[in-house]
């Protein structure tokens, strides 16, 4: 099974530029999209459901063009279900969870903490509400998780640590939190075959970053512990353009 993640910045503005060709080409059986920015009354019917895929959105609840999935399968879920259980983090567009036969897909796009303040405490809980809810899940069946996670979690995930160690998305207690991620069962499935550094999923479009190569990698494909040895292969398109960030893939047996 093929799956596939990306942070397209805005649907709308990804859709008139490469996507359809990418999505073409791609032969994913589920394409997760973050920050989709739109509600779904904004676009055709045809964009809801692109070229013979199904799509399900899940959009912010009150605010146009802000963050925003939607997941879109050709091999349809045995059920779907959009946001947390925990009422202080639904609203926003964050999650949709597609249940398979073998395991539950979460695509998710983490709380942005760089405002800090009130929003990196509202990323902290997100974090910790989603993990509580992935351990549940789990209870049940395997789950991967996918999306924009807005932190790189070691210094190799990032071009210049250093000059960002007090930067929200490098801050010690969001890196913590994917520590505490990992310690609970959840693999991060790029590191299982790429140990090296220079491999980012996101660059700003300031100082032609992306042309340079200085990013971060903090778009992810987890799988619990119990698919570990069913993952083929997981890997970063840094050459699709149309966003800030670039797509991310995984492959499971099966």
């Amino acid at each position: 099974m093929k799956l596939l993640s990306w942070n397209v910045n805005g649907f709308r503005a990804v859709a008139g530029k490469n996507f359809l060709d990418w999505l073409r080409a791609s032969a994913a059986d589920v394409v997760c999209l973050q920050e989709t920015k739109l509600w779904p009354e904004q676009i055709t019917e045809q964009e809801l459901h692109p070229d013979g895929y199904t799509g399900v959105w899940n959009s912010h609840a009150t605010r146009k063009g802000y963050s925003g999935v939607a997941s879109l399968f050709t091999r349809k879920p045995l059920s779907t279900s959009f946001g947390l259980p925990d009422a202080r983090f639904r609203g926003e567009g964050r999650l949709i969870c597609l249940e398979y036969e073998r395991f539950y897909l979460c695509n998710v796009y983490f709380p942005n903490g760089q405002k800090g303040g009130e929003r990196l405490r509202f990323k902290l809980g997100y974090y910790d509400a989603f993990l509580d809810y992935a351990v549940e899940l789990r209870k049940h069946k395997p789950v991967v998780v996918c999306g924009d996670f807005n932190t790189a979690h070691k210094k190799i995930d990032l071009a210049n640590p250093a000059a960002n160690a007090h930067t929200s998305g490098f801050l010690p207690e969001e890196r913590q939190w994917l520590d505490r991620f990992v310690a609970a069962g959840f693999v991060d499935t790029f590191r299982l075959f790429e140990p090296g550094g220079g491999h980012y999923t996101w660059w700003s479009y300031f100082t032609k970053a992306r042309e340079r190569n200085v990013g971060w990698r903090i778009d992810y494909f987890f799988v619990s512990e119990e698919l570990r040895g069913a993952v083929k292969r997981a890997w970063i398109e840094p050459g699709v353009p149309g966003s800030d960030h670039c797509p991310v893939g995984l492959e499971l047996d099966g």
